[in-house]
């Protein structure tokens, strides 16, 4: 047995506008949610979902987006888009020739667009990757989590992918400070027997945290990232 990723969960205080910037981006449906929006992955591609919250962003983020392009061409329409949705390149310099371009999005979260050709993202899709601090520990437990394969595995980094391919995710041990407060993402999966799963999970490494007020069960993984378990 093994959890279902579901998507990467976002808190905003407004997820109306946050859906439509990645929807826009993505090329994506938004599907209307009890507080927030869901942006369904298609096939192999991670579902992103954006819901109500009040946690403001302090510092860097503990986790972020790669999006692929296919060339310069291509990277330089998806600036853009990103620009003309409501987001902004982070940084002043000249703008680099075919190397990854950094970004945030409405709500100042990070974000790359990678530089064409990358053979790493080759079948990864436009979504490519979902890059977290967290060493080879936390890769190690995610790929029993999910069931997915160990796709990179040197020094301190790991990935892993879905047997299908599509969206990658992988781990690095980032020199950032601290976490401050509570996360504001947070990977939700789903499982036919969430009770059960939840045992399976604590067994691999993860910790019981609360049941938030939708009835979810918010679990951390060995780096202390939370994460949600429901039926489904």
């Amino acid at each position: 047995m093994s959890s279902r990723l579901v998507a990467l969960s976002f808190e905003s205080h407004d997820p109306a506008v946050m859906g439509a910037f990645w929807a826009g981006l993505l090329g994506r449906e938004i599907v209307e949610e009890p507080g927030g929006v869901l942006l369904p992955g298609a096939g192999s591609q991670l579902g992103l979902r954006f819901v109500d919250g009040t946690t403001e962003k302090s510092g860097w983020n503990r986790l972020h987006l790669h999006v692929t392009t296919s060339s310069s061409d291509a990277q330089q329409e998806a600036l853009e888009t990103v620009v003309r949705l409501g987001g902004r390149r982070r940084g002043t310099k000249p703008l680099p020739k075919d190397a990854d371009i950094f970004m945030a999005d409405p709500d100042g979260n990070e974000f790359c667009l990678i530089e064409p050709g990358s053979a790493y993202y080759a079948g990864a899709g436009l979504l490519g990757d979902v890059t977290c601090d967290g060493g080879p520990e936390v890769g190690l437990f995610w790929r029993d989590a999910l069931g997915w394969a160990l796709v990179w595995e040197e020094d301190d980094q790991t990935a892993i992918q879905s047997l299908a391919g599509g969206t990658k995710i992988s781990f690095d041990t980032w020199p950032d400070p601290p976490r401050a407060g509570r996360d504001r993402q947070r990977f939700d999966l789903a499982a036919s027997d969430p009770d059960a799963e939840a045992e399976r999970l604590v067994s691999l490494g993860a910790t019981r945290v609360r049941v938030d007020g939708a009835g979810r069960l918010i679990l951390a993984d060995p780096g202390g990232d939370e994460f949600s378990l429901s039926r489904g």
